[in-house]
């Protein structure tokens, strides 16, 4: 296999490049969102300037339209191994999860369980709560573990049991980066025939992902996660998909995928994101799209593990720091929370985004219930620095540099 180049990496983000008197910024946000490659961009400009219509019309223009939604289902179905029909397209994965929580109405009563976790982002438990409460049914949620920041497993059988109906668990944390043994989550639930959603939001920019694999009945992502432009993707079993009884205008499309796209759907977005799965695609090497996808994301993964090392070893040494990290030995995304000693989380990142143009977030990033049980959010939250695969070496040593330089000119100050 070739060598991995960050360089030539980079050169396909136009927003990584240098603009003359602008100081060229370094993000350190990915998992609020990536910059868009090149090919999505272009993706999306062919499609607008090469004449937009709506769909099933006789017109060349129209389509084309049809044909390239046709393409994403397959560009996406070999990016998570599913099939085509299985994939939907909608606002974002938050819309989607409301959706599918309505549609799923009537296989819910008021004896039944729901189980979300304490660790996920609200967009994959709120949904859920919200449909357990209008269906008068029981909401239980996963603990995390306040000190490994781990998902407690140990009485899943107790948690999951023959009343449960559905459970929605995150892949990775968006907070933390712990990825979860959902493996053993989605055994225990089919074994009491519970309808299982995952949110994989922040795990498709990090990891390979095999849906049928994973047995799973609907996960959930964002196309501007992994290089692409602002675009929910649902891929739902279709076993399940083909007896969802989803809200829709009567003369809309009965069958599967059309029939969650309520609506004109963002046909530009879509070409983008045929452009962003190309350019992971063009990271790896293979016989089929499918090979060089796992290839270009091994190759990803490879290189951001190269960065996550460094930065964990620093964070780890510094005693003004509190990090929120999984032990040795759980799989985790480059995604880095913690706290500074008597520091508000927002204090730290605007200064970093004065004196050395870094993007680097703060917040409970919609983790809430985590957030409350961690006790952060009097301090503003966590300071998160999350990981790209445009991100260097380079980047993460300015990072020590400035942490340090902030501690010694604010954290150590306050304590003299």
């Amino acid at each position: 296999m070739s060598q991995f180049s960050v360089e030539q990496l980079r050169a396909e983000f136009p927003a990584l490049r240098e603009a003359a008197n602008k100081k060229p910024f370094i993000f350190f946000d990915g998992p609020g969102g990536t910059q868009m490659a090149q090919p999505a961009i272009d993706g999306m400009m062919a499609y607008i300037t090469g004449g937009m219509a709506n769909l099933h019309g006789a017109f060349l223009t129209s389509v084309s339209t049809d044909n390239l939604l046709l393409e994403g289902r397959k560009a996406v179905a070999d990016l998570l191994n599913c099939e085509p029909e299985e994939v939907a397209f909608g606002q974002n994965m938050t819309s989607h999860a409301f959706s599918i929580a309505r549609s799923l109405g009537p296989f819910i009563t008021e004896t039944d369980e729901i189980v979300v976790t304490e660790q996920d982002h609200r967009a994959n438990v709120d949904p859920w709560v919200t449909l357990a409460k209008d269906k008068g049914a029981t909401v239980k949620f996963i603990p995390v573990n306040p000190e490994t920041y781990t998902l407690e497993l140990d009485n899943l059988d107790e948690l999951i049991t023959e009343k449960t109906k559905l459970v929605a668990v995150g892949m990775s944390s968006n907070v933390t980066g712990t990825v979860t043994d959902i493996g053993k989550i989605i055994a225990r639930a089919k074994a009491v025939n519970a309808i299982v959603i995952i949110d994989a939001v922040h795990a498709v920019p990090h990891l390979a992902i095999d849906f049928k694999k994973l047995g799973c009945d609907v996960l959930l992502c964002s196309a501007y996660k992994f290089f692409g432009p602002h675009l929910g993707i649902a891929v739902i079993a279709k076993s399940l998909f083909e007896k969802l009884p989803v809200y829709k205008l009567a003369p809309a499309p009965q069958e599967i995928p059309d029939k969650l796209e309520t609506g004109t759907q963002n046909h530009e977005a879509i070409a983008g994101l045929i452009g962003a799965i190309k350019f992971i695609e063009d990271q790896g090497e293979g016989k089929t799209r499918r090979e060089r996808l796992q290839s270009g994301m091994q190759r990803i993964e490879a290189h951001e593990q190269q960065l996550t090392d460094r930065i964990e070893k620093f964070l780890k040494q510094i005693p003004e720091v509190h990090l929120y990290r999984a032990p040795e030995g759980t799989k985790k995304t480059p995604t880095f929370a913690f706290t500074l000693n008597g520091i508000k989380a927002r204090e730290v990142t605007s200064w970093f985004a004065k004196n050395y143009h870094m993007c680097i977030a703060d917040g409970h990033f919609y983790a809430s219930t985590m957030a409350d049980k961690l006790g952060v959010n009097p301090m503003g939250g966590w300071i998160r620095i999350g990981l790209a695969p445009y991100n260097t070496m380079e980047e993460v040593k300015l990072f020590e540099q400035g942490l340090q330089e902030f501690i010694s000119t604010h954290v150590k100050k306050q304590q003299v």
